[in-house]
Protein backbone atom coordinates (compact mmCIF):
# COMPACT_ATOMS: atom_id res chain seq x y z
CA UNK A 1 0.00 0.00 0.00
CA UNK A 2 3.11 2.49 0.89
CA UNK A 3 4.40 1.99 -2.52
CA UNK A 4 1.04 2.38 -4.10
CA UNK A 5 0.58 5.83 -1.99
CA UNK A 6 3.95 7.47 -2.90
CA UNK A 7 3.71 6.26 -6.83
CA UNK A 8 0.27 8.52 -6.75
CA UNK A 9 2.24 11.42 -5.20
CA UNK A 10 5.06 11.15 -6.96
CA UNK A 11 2.98 11.29 -10.00
CA UNK A 12 1.08 14.63 -9.16
CA UNK A 13 4.73 15.97 -7.75
CA UNK A 14 6.18 15.09 -11.36
CA UNK A 15 3.50 17.67 -13.34
CA UNK A 16 3.80 20.66 -10.57
CA UNK A 17 7.74 19.89 -10.51
CA UNK A 18 9.21 18.66 -13.75
CA UNK A 19 5.98 19.72 -15.77
CA UNK A 20 7.05 23.52 -14.69
CA UNK A 21 10.90 22.38 -15.98
CA UNK A 22 9.79 21.67 -19.66
CA UNK A 23 7.41 23.99 -20.01
CA UNK A 24 10.41 26.45 -19.38
CA UNK A 25 12.52 24.56 -21.36
CA UNK A 26 9.95 25.09 -24.29
CA UNK A 27 9.24 28.26 -23.89
CA UNK A 28 5.56 29.71 -23.59
CA UNK A 29 4.44 32.94 -25.07
CA UNK A 30 1.13 33.98 -23.65
CA UNK A 31 1.27 37.04 -26.03
CA UNK A 32 1.15 34.86 -29.18
CA UNK A 33 -2.27 33.74 -31.19
CA UNK A 34 -3.04 30.13 -31.35
CA UNK A 35 -4.13 28.34 -34.29
CA UNK A 36 -7.76 28.36 -32.55
CA UNK A 37 -7.53 31.98 -32.94
CA UNK A 38 -5.48 33.00 -35.96
CA UNK A 39 -6.80 30.18 -38.14
CA UNK A 40 -10.70 29.94 -36.70
CA UNK A 41 -12.89 28.15 -39.29
CA UNK A 42 -15.88 26.74 -36.68
CA UNK A 43 -14.65 23.16 -37.82
CA UNK A 44 -11.69 22.09 -36.01
CA UNK A 45 -10.31 25.28 -35.18
CA UNK A 46 -12.84 26.36 -32.23
CA UNK A 47 -11.55 28.03 -29.24
CA UNK A 48 -12.68 26.05 -26.18
CA UNK A 49 -12.26 26.45 -22.62
CA UNK A 50 -9.39 25.12 -20.93
CA UNK A 51 -11.60 22.47 -18.74
CA UNK A 52 -13.11 21.26 -21.74
CA UNK A 53 -10.32 21.08 -23.94
CA UNK A 54 -8.52 18.88 -20.98
CA UNK A 55 -11.44 16.29 -20.68
CA UNK A 56 -11.32 15.87 -24.44
CA UNK A 57 -8.01 15.17 -25.01
CA UNK A 58 -8.02 12.59 -21.64
CA UNK A 59 -10.54 10.89 -23.24
CA UNK A 60 -8.32 10.88 -26.77
CA UNK A 61 -5.83 9.79 -25.58
CA UNK A 62 -6.92 6.94 -22.87
CA UNK A 63 -9.76 4.73 -24.29
CA UNK A 64 -8.70 1.73 -22.74
CA UNK A 65 -5.41 1.84 -22.58
CA UNK A 66 -4.69 2.77 -19.00
CA UNK A 67 -7.23 -0.06 -18.13
CA UNK A 68 -6.71 -2.60 -20.35
CA UNK A 69 -3.11 -2.03 -20.76
CA UNK A 70 -2.70 -1.91 -16.57
CA UNK A 71 -4.19 -4.95 -15.84
CA UNK A 72 -2.48 -6.71 -18.69
CA UNK A 73 0.86 -4.71 -16.97
CA UNK A 74 0.05 -5.95 -13.86
CA UNK A 75 0.57 -9.68 -14.59
CA UNK A 76 4.37 -8.66 -14.53
CA UNK A 77 3.68 -7.71 -10.51
CA UNK A 78 4.84 -4.36 -8.94
CA UNK A 79 7.16 -3.79 -11.70
CA UNK A 80 4.21 -2.38 -13.60
CA UNK A 81 4.01 0.55 -10.94
CA UNK A 82 7.66 1.88 -11.77
CA UNK A 83 6.96 1.95 -15.23
CA UNK A 84 4.10 4.03 -15.03
CA UNK A 85 5.82 6.58 -12.49
CA UNK A 86 8.68 6.89 -14.65
CA UNK A 87 6.91 6.28 -18.21
CA UNK A 88 4.73 8.72 -17.46
CA UNK A 89 6.78 11.61 -16.15
CA UNK A 90 10.06 11.27 -18.31
CA UNK A 91 8.55 10.02 -21.06
CA UNK A 92 5.01 10.13 -21.75
CA UNK A 93 4.35 13.61 -19.90
CA UNK A 94 7.29 15.36 -22.17
CA UNK A 95 6.18 13.43 -25.63
CA UNK A 96 2.64 14.60 -24.73
CA UNK A 97 3.99 18.50 -24.28
CA UNK A 98 6.45 19.23 -26.80
CA UNK A 99 3.61 17.27 -29.45
CA UNK A 100 1.27 19.32 -28.68
CA UNK A 101 3.42 22.45 -28.15
CA UNK A 102 5.06 22.01 -31.57
CA UNK A 103 1.73 21.26 -33.07
CA UNK A 104 0.29 24.40 -31.46
CA UNK A 105 3.37 26.78 -32.94
CA UNK A 106 2.87 25.36 -36.43
CA UNK A 107 -0.58 26.65 -37.10
CA UNK A 108 -1.88 23.04 -35.80
CA UNK A 109 0.08 21.12 -37.98
CA UNK A 110 -0.64 17.08 -37.87
CA UNK A 111 2.38 15.19 -36.43
CA UNK A 112 3.26 13.72 -39.49
CA UNK A 113 4.28 17.29 -40.85
CA UNK A 114 5.99 18.45 -37.60
CA UNK A 115 8.12 15.28 -37.93
CA UNK A 116 8.82 16.35 -41.45
CA UNK A 117 10.07 19.83 -40.36
CA UNK A 118 12.69 18.48 -38.28
CA UNK A 119 13.87 15.22 -39.52
CA UNK A 120 13.23 15.99 -43.35
CA UNK A 121 11.18 15.08 -46.05
CA UNK A 122 12.05 11.49 -46.88
CA UNK A 123 11.11 10.65 -42.62
CA UNK A 124 8.29 12.83 -43.68
CA UNK A 125 6.70 10.67 -45.96
CA UNK A 126 6.79 7.26 -44.37
CA UNK A 127 5.35 9.03 -41.02
CA UNK A 128 2.34 10.32 -43.03
CA UNK A 129 1.65 6.90 -43.94
CA UNK A 130 2.71 5.48 -40.73
CA UNK A 131 0.29 7.65 -38.92
CA UNK A 132 -2.31 6.86 -41.25
CA UNK A 133 -1.74 3.35 -41.03
CA UNK A 134 -1.78 3.36 -37.29
CA UNK A 135 -5.04 5.39 -36.57
CA UNK A 136 -6.86 3.07 -38.85
CA UNK A 137 -5.80 0.26 -37.35
CA UNK A 138 -7.15 2.19 -34.15
CA UNK A 139 -10.29 2.91 -35.37
CA UNK A 140 -10.50 -0.48 -36.61
CA UNK A 141 -9.86 -2.12 -33.36
CA UNK A 142 -12.09 -0.05 -31.81
CA UNK A 143 -15.28 -0.68 -34.09
CA UNK A 144 -14.77 -4.20 -33.59
CA UNK A 145 -13.79 -4.12 -29.84
CA UNK A 146 -16.99 -1.90 -28.37
CA UNK A 147 -19.51 -4.11 -30.81
CA UNK A 148 -18.44 -7.28 -29.18
CA UNK A 149 -18.67 -5.87 -25.84
CA UNK A 150 -22.01 -4.61 -26.18
CA UNK A 151 -22.93 -7.47 -27.79
CA UNK A 152 -22.31 -10.02 -25.16
CA UNK A 153 -24.06 -7.60 -22.66
CA UNK A 154 -27.34 -7.35 -24.31
CA UNK A 155 -26.74 -11.03 -24.71
CA UNK A 156 -27.16 -11.47 -28.75
CA UNK A 157 -30.14 -9.22 -28.90
CA UNK A 158 -28.47 -7.64 -32.37
CA UNK A 159 -26.98 -9.35 -34.69
CA UNK A 160 -22.66 -7.94 -34.25
CA UNK A 161 -22.61 -6.53 -37.32
CA UNK A 162 -25.44 -4.15 -36.58
CA UNK A 163 -24.05 -3.33 -33.37
CA UNK A 164 -20.47 -2.24 -35.67
CA UNK A 165 -22.54 -0.33 -37.91
CA UNK A 166 -24.53 1.59 -35.62
CA UNK A 167 -20.68 2.30 -34.00
CA UNK A 168 -19.67 2.88 -38.20
CA UNK A 169 -22.65 5.77 -38.06
CA UNK A 170 -21.99 7.41 -35.26
CA UNK A 171 -17.78 7.50 -36.23
CA UNK A 172 -18.76 8.96 -39.98
CA UNK A 173 -20.39 11.70 -37.82
CA UNK A 174 -18.10 12.87 -35.18
CA UNK A 175 -15.20 12.80 -37.97
CA UNK A 176 -17.28 15.10 -40.48
CA UNK A 177 -19.37 17.56 -37.79
CA UNK A 178 -17.63 20.29 -36.13
CA UNK A 179 -15.17 19.33 -33.56
CA UNK A 180 -17.80 21.55 -30.76
CA UNK A 181 -21.33 20.27 -32.02
CA UNK A 182 -20.78 16.70 -30.85
CA UNK A 183 -17.16 15.37 -29.87
CA UNK A 184 -16.63 18.18 -27.43
CA UNK A 185 -20.53 18.04 -25.83
CA UNK A 186 -20.33 13.93 -25.76
CA UNK A 187 -16.76 13.90 -24.07
CA UNK A 188 -16.50 16.04 -21.09
CA UNK A 189 -19.70 13.42 -19.89
CA UNK A 190 -17.82 10.08 -20.98
CA UNK A 191 -14.26 11.79 -19.37
CA UNK A 192 -15.81 11.92 -15.89
CA UNK A 193 -16.98 9.05 -15.79
CA UNK A 194 -13.76 7.29 -16.15
CA UNK A 195 -12.76 9.34 -13.66
CA UNK A 196 -15.23 8.99 -11.20
CA UNK A 197 -14.73 5.06 -12.01
CA UNK A 198 -10.93 5.45 -11.36
CA UNK A 199 -11.83 7.78 -7.79
CA UNK A 200 -13.76 4.89 -6.58
CA UNK A 201 -11.18 1.95 -7.26
CA UNK A 202 -9.11 4.26 -5.28
CA UNK A 203 -11.55 4.96 -2.48
CA UNK A 204 -11.88 0.98 -2.14
CA UNK A 205 -7.96 -0.19 -2.83
CA UNK A 206 -7.67 2.54 0.24
CA UNK A 207 -10.71 1.30 2.83
CA UNK A 208 -11.33 -1.85 1.80
CA UNK A 209 -9.86 -4.74 2.82
CA UNK A 210 -7.24 -4.91 0.24
CA UNK A 211 -3.60 -5.67 0.46
CA UNK A 212 -1.47 -4.04 -2.54
CA UNK A 213 1.78 -5.86 -2.87
CA UNK A 214 4.86 -3.59 -2.29
CA UNK A 215 7.72 -2.13 -4.65
CA UNK A 216 10.47 -3.66 -2.97
CA UNK A 217 13.74 -5.35 -4.33
CA UNK A 218 11.97 -8.74 -3.71
CA UNK A 219 8.87 -8.00 -6.07
CA UNK A 220 10.79 -6.23 -8.59
CA UNK A 221 10.90 -8.97 -11.16
CA UNK A 222 8.42 -11.15 -13.85
CA UNK A 223 5.96 -12.90 -11.99
CA UNK A 224 4.34 -13.95 -15.56
CA UNK A 225 3.40 -17.62 -15.86
CA UNK A 226 6.02 -18.12 -18.25
CA UNK A 227 8.60 -15.61 -18.18
CA UNK A 228 10.72 -16.55 -20.65
CA UNK A 229 8.38 -16.82 -23.32
CA UNK A 230 7.35 -12.91 -21.93
CA UNK A 231 10.67 -11.41 -20.71
CA UNK A 232 9.69 -8.31 -18.46
CA UNK A 233 12.23 -6.25 -20.94
CA UNK A 234 10.86 -5.52 -23.55
CA UNK A 235 7.30 -6.96 -22.79
CA UNK A 236 6.31 -4.58 -20.32
CA UNK A 237 6.97 -1.92 -21.73
CA UNK A 238 4.67 -2.24 -24.93
CA UNK A 239 1.94 -3.73 -23.25
CA UNK A 240 2.12 -1.13 -20.85
CA UNK A 241 1.27 2.32 -23.15
CA UNK A 242 -1.47 4.53 -23.00
CA UNK A 243 -0.16 4.46 -19.28
CA UNK A 244 3.45 5.17 -19.62
CA UNK A 245 4.00 6.55 -23.24
CA UNK A 246 1.86 5.62 -26.12
CA UNK A 247 2.79 7.36 -30.09
CA UNK A 248 -1.39 7.64 -30.48
CA UNK A 249 -1.01 10.83 -27.83
CA UNK A 250 0.87 12.86 -30.77
CA UNK A 251 -2.00 12.17 -33.44
CA UNK A 252 -4.51 13.21 -31.14
CA UNK A 253 -2.75 16.49 -29.52
CA UNK A 254 -3.07 18.44 -32.76
CA UNK A 255 -7.09 18.36 -32.64
CA UNK A 256 -6.85 20.30 -29.37
CA UNK A 257 -3.28 22.41 -30.56
CA UNK A 258 -6.61 23.68 -33.05
CA UNK A 259 -9.02 24.28 -29.91
CA UNK A 260 -6.76 25.82 -27.32
CA UNK A 261 -6.84 29.47 -26.52
CA UNK A 262 -4.12 30.42 -24.59
CA UNK A 263 0.17 28.63 -24.72
CA UNK A 264 -0.36 28.98 -21.02
CA UNK A 265 -2.98 26.16 -21.35
CA UNK A 266 -0.43 23.41 -22.84
CA UNK A 267 1.05 22.05 -19.84
CA UNK A 268 -2.44 21.33 -18.03
CA UNK A 269 -3.75 19.77 -20.98
CA UNK A 270 -0.71 18.46 -22.42
CA UNK A 271 1.52 17.36 -19.52
CA UNK A 272 -1.45 17.01 -17.51
CA UNK A 273 -3.63 14.78 -18.82
CA UNK A 274 -0.78 12.29 -19.45
CA UNK A 275 0.05 12.25 -15.54
CA UNK A 276 -3.98 12.04 -14.99
CA UNK A 277 -3.88 8.60 -17.08
CA UNK A 278 -1.00 7.37 -15.61
CA UNK A 279 -2.59 7.60 -12.07
CA UNK A 280 -5.82 6.05 -13.18
CA UNK A 281 -3.36 2.96 -14.92
CA UNK A 282 -1.93 2.87 -11.65
CA UNK A 283 -5.24 2.51 -9.40
CA UNK A 284 -6.11 -0.55 -12.30
CA UNK A 285 -2.98 -1.88 -12.01
CA UNK A 286 -3.56 -1.96 -8.08
CA UNK A 287 -7.00 -3.11 -8.56
CA UNK A 288 -6.40 -6.19 -10.47
CA UNK A 289 -2.72 -7.44 -8.21
CA UNK A 290 -5.20 -7.54 -5.20
CA UNK A 291 -8.93 -7.93 -6.28
CA UNK A 292 -7.87 -11.69 -7.47
CA UNK A 293 -5.90 -12.44 -4.10
CA UNK A 294 -2.42 -11.84 -5.73
CA UNK A 295 -0.28 -11.80 -8.26
CA UNK A 296 -0.24 -15.25 -9.28
CA UNK A 297 -3.69 -15.21 -8.80
CA UNK A 298 -4.14 -12.16 -11.42
CA UNK A 299 -2.16 -14.63 -14.10
CA UNK A 300 -3.81 -17.90 -13.31
CA UNK A 301 -7.56 -15.92 -13.74
CA UNK A 302 -6.45 -14.13 -17.07
CA UNK A 303 -5.39 -17.25 -18.44
CA UNK A 304 -8.66 -19.10 -17.25
CA UNK A 305 -10.51 -16.49 -19.59
CA UNK A 306 -7.90 -15.92 -22.54
CA UNK A 307 -6.07 -13.30 -21.25
CA UNK A 308 -9.13 -11.18 -21.63
CA UNK A 309 -8.62 -7.66 -20.11
CA UNK A 310 -12.08 -6.98 -20.59
CA UNK A 311 -13.82 -9.70 -18.44
CA UNK A 312 -11.10 -8.84 -15.83
CA UNK A 313 -12.21 -4.82 -15.94
CA UNK A 314 -15.80 -6.27 -15.82
CA UNK A 315 -15.52 -7.74 -13.17
CA UNK A 316 -12.65 -5.50 -10.94
CA UNK A 317 -15.15 -2.91 -11.38
CA UNK A 318 -18.72 -4.74 -10.25
CA UNK A 319 -17.72 -6.15 -7.01
CA UNK A 320 -15.32 -3.29 -6.18
CA UNK A 321 -17.90 -0.69 -6.94
CA UNK A 322 -21.42 -2.02 -6.48
CA UNK A 323 -23.97 -1.56 -8.43
CA UNK A 324 -22.93 2.16 -9.65
CA UNK A 325 -20.02 0.08 -10.96
CA UNK A 326 -22.06 -1.55 -13.60
CA UNK A 327 -23.10 1.57 -14.94
CA UNK A 328 -19.47 3.38 -14.69
CA UNK A 329 -18.25 -0.14 -16.27
CA UNK A 330 -21.07 0.18 -19.36
CA UNK A 331 -19.59 3.98 -19.90
CA UNK A 332 -16.25 3.37 -19.18
CA UNK A 333 -15.32 -0.05 -20.98
CA UNK A 334 -17.91 1.04 -23.83
CA UNK A 335 -17.61 4.09 -24.33
CA UNK A 336 -13.92 4.81 -23.86
CA UNK A 337 -13.03 2.93 -26.75
CA UNK A 338 -15.55 4.15 -28.79
CA UNK A 339 -14.34 8.16 -28.49
CA UNK A 340 -10.80 7.01 -29.02
CA UNK A 341 -11.76 5.13 -32.27
CA UNK A 342 -13.72 8.36 -33.31
CA UNK A 343 -10.97 11.17 -33.13
CA UNK A 344 -8.84 8.21 -34.88
CA UNK A 345 -10.79 8.67 -37.42
CA UNK A 346 -10.90 12.37 -37.67
CA UNK A 347 -6.82 12.70 -36.72
CA UNK A 348 -6.31 10.33 -40.01
CA UNK A 349 -8.50 12.85 -41.66
CA UNK A 350 -6.82 16.21 -40.53
CA UNK A 351 -3.47 14.45 -41.69
CA UNK A 352 -4.91 13.50 -45.37
CA UNK A 353 -5.98 17.43 -45.43
CA UNK A 354 -2.42 18.72 -44.29
CA UNK A 355 -0.54 16.01 -46.93
CA UNK A 356 -3.33 17.23 -49.67
CA UNK A 357 -3.51 20.86 -48.72
CA UNK A 358 -7.34 20.67 -48.82
CA UNK A 359 -9.80 23.01 -47.28
CA UNK A 360 -12.02 20.98 -44.44
CA UNK A 361 -14.61 24.31 -44.07
CA UNK A 362 -16.55 22.79 -46.92
CA UNK A 363 -18.24 19.04 -45.96
CA UNK A 364 -17.27 17.70 -49.41
CA UNK A 365 -13.64 18.06 -49.06
CA UNK A 366 -14.58 16.38 -45.76
CA UNK A 367 -16.38 13.54 -47.28
CA UNK A 368 -13.68 12.89 -49.88
CA UNK A 369 -10.95 12.07 -47.16
CA UNK A 370 -13.18 10.24 -44.56
CA UNK A 371 -15.15 8.25 -47.03
CA UNK A 372 -11.91 5.56 -48.26
CA UNK A 373 -10.61 5.81 -44.56
CA UNK A 374 -14.02 4.28 -43.41
CA UNK A 375 -14.21 1.94 -46.25
CA UNK A 376 -10.93 0.51 -45.38
CA UNK A 377 -11.44 0.33 -41.77
CA UNK A 378 -14.21 -1.82 -42.47
CA UNK A 379 -12.44 -4.18 -44.99
CA UNK A 380 -10.07 -4.78 -42.00
CA UNK A 381 -12.68 -5.87 -39.51
CA UNK A 382 -12.89 -9.29 -41.57
CA UNK A 383 -9.03 -9.88 -40.42
CA UNK A 384 -8.62 -11.71 -36.63
CA UNK A 385 -8.91 -8.78 -34.30
CA UNK A 386 -5.66 -9.96 -32.20
CA UNK A 387 -3.20 -9.99 -35.20
CA UNK A 388 -4.35 -6.11 -35.57
CA UNK A 389 -4.31 -5.55 -32.13
CA UNK A 390 -0.66 -6.62 -31.78
CA UNK A 391 0.55 -4.72 -34.62
CA UNK A 392 -0.79 -1.95 -33.49
CA UNK A 393 0.83 -2.11 -30.55
CA UNK A 394 4.14 -2.02 -31.65
CA UNK A 395 3.75 0.81 -34.13
CA UNK A 396 1.99 2.75 -31.40
CA UNK A 397 5.36 2.51 -29.40
CA UNK A 398 7.45 3.08 -32.70
CA UNK A 399 5.32 6.14 -33.26
CA UNK A 400 5.93 7.62 -30.20
CA UNK A 401 9.87 6.50 -30.66
CA UNK A 402 9.91 8.79 -33.67
CA UNK A 403 8.42 11.92 -32.08
CA UNK A 404 10.60 11.70 -29.21
CA UNK A 405 13.48 11.88 -31.78
CA UNK A 406 11.88 14.47 -33.52
CA UNK A 407 11.59 16.38 -30.40
CA UNK A 408 15.27 16.01 -29.80
CA UNK A 409 15.83 17.62 -33.18
CA UNK A 410 13.75 20.75 -32.61
CA UNK A 411 14.90 21.19 -28.91
CA UNK A 412 18.78 20.61 -30.50
CA UNK A 413 18.07 23.23 -33.25
CA UNK A 414 17.19 25.51 -30.95
CA UNK A 415 19.89 24.95 -28.21
CA UNK A 416 17.79 24.00 -25.50
CA UNK A 417 17.87 21.16 -23.32
CA UNK A 418 17.94 18.57 -25.63
CA UNK A 419 18.56 15.11 -22.80
CA UNK A 420 14.93 15.26 -21.50
CA UNK A 421 13.88 13.56 -24.85
CA UNK A 422 17.36 12.31 -25.93
CA UNK A 423 17.42 9.55 -23.36
CA UNK A 424 13.76 8.68 -23.21
CA UNK A 425 14.55 8.23 -27.10
CA UNK A 426 17.11 5.85 -26.93
CA UNK A 427 15.25 3.76 -24.44
CA UNK A 428 12.01 3.46 -26.61
CA UNK A 429 14.53 2.57 -29.54
CA UNK A 430 15.80 -0.49 -27.70
CA UNK A 431 12.12 -1.27 -26.19
CA UNK A 432 10.63 -1.06 -29.81
CA UNK A 433 13.62 -2.78 -31.99
CA UNK A 434 14.21 -5.51 -28.88
CA UNK A 435 10.36 -6.11 -29.31
CA UNK A 436 9.95 -6.43 -33.06
CA UNK A 437 13.22 -8.58 -32.93
CA UNK A 438 11.57 -10.95 -29.90
CA UNK A 439 7.81 -10.94 -30.46
CA UNK A 440 5.75 -14.01 -32.06
CA UNK A 441 4.34 -11.06 -34.43
CA UNK A 442 8.04 -10.40 -35.08
CA UNK A 443 11.13 -12.38 -36.10
CA UNK A 444 10.59 -14.47 -32.98
CA UNK A 445 14.38 -14.49 -32.03
CA UNK A 446 15.86 -15.98 -28.85
CA UNK A 447 16.28 -13.57 -26.17
CA UNK A 448 19.95 -13.08 -26.20
CA UNK A 449 19.80 -12.60 -30.05
CA UNK A 450 17.14 -10.21 -29.78
CA UNK A 451 19.08 -8.15 -27.07
CA UNK A 452 22.36 -7.67 -29.02
CA UNK A 453 20.00 -7.06 -32.43
CA UNK A 454 18.36 -4.29 -30.44
CA UNK A 455 20.83 -3.03 -28.77
CA UNK A 456 22.38 -2.60 -32.39
CA UNK A 457 19.64 -1.20 -33.88
CA UNK A 458 19.54 1.41 -31.41
CA UNK A 459 23.37 2.70 -31.59
CA UNK A 460 22.78 2.69 -35.60
CA UNK A 461 20.18 5.38 -34.76
CA UNK A 462 21.75 7.62 -32.24
CA UNK A 463 24.50 7.85 -35.23
CA UNK A 464 22.13 8.67 -37.73
CA UNK A 465 20.35 10.48 -35.96
CA UNK A 466 23.60 12.61 -34.90
CA UNK A 467 25.01 13.08 -37.90
CA UNK A 468 21.63 14.14 -39.58
CA UNK A 469 21.36 16.79 -36.96
CA UNK A 470 24.73 18.20 -36.93
CA UNK A 471 24.67 18.01 -40.47
CA UNK A 472 21.36 20.43 -40.69
CA UNK A 473 22.61 22.62 -38.03
CA UNK A 474 26.28 23.00 -39.88
CA UNK A 475 24.08 24.16 -42.93
CA UNK A 476 21.47 26.19 -41.30
CA UNK A 477 24.60 28.44 -39.68
CA UNK A 478 26.44 28.35 -42.95
CA UNK A 479 23.53 30.26 -44.54
CA UNK A 480 23.10 32.63 -41.31
CA UNK A 481 26.46 33.61 -41.79
CA UNK A 482 26.59 34.05 -45.82
CA UNK A 483 23.25 36.18 -45.19
CA UNK A 484 23.94 38.18 -42.25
Amino acid sequence: MVSFIVSIIVLIAGYFIYGKIIERIFGIDTERKTPAVLLRDDIDFVPLPQWRVFLIQFLNIAGLGPIFGAIAGAMFGPAAFLWIVLGSIFAGAVHDYFSGMLSLRHNGLSISEVVGIYLGPNVKQIMRLFTVALLIFVGTVFLVGPAKIINGMTGDMWNLWIWVGVILAYYILSTLLPIDKLISKLYPIFGMAMLLMAIGLLVALLFGDYKIPELNPGNLRNMTTNPDETPLFPILFVTIACGAISGFHSTQSPLMARCIKNERCGRGIFFGTMITEGIVALIWAAAAMTFFGNVSELNNAMLANDNNAAWAANEISLHMLGGIGGILALLGIVAAPITSGDTAFRSARLILSDVFKSNQKKIKNRLYISIPLFVLAFSLTQIDFGIIWRYFAWSNQTLATVVLWTITAYLIFESKAYWVTLFPAIFMTMVCSTYILIAPEGFELANDIAYWGGALITLCTIILFWTYVMRKKAVSRSMKETFS
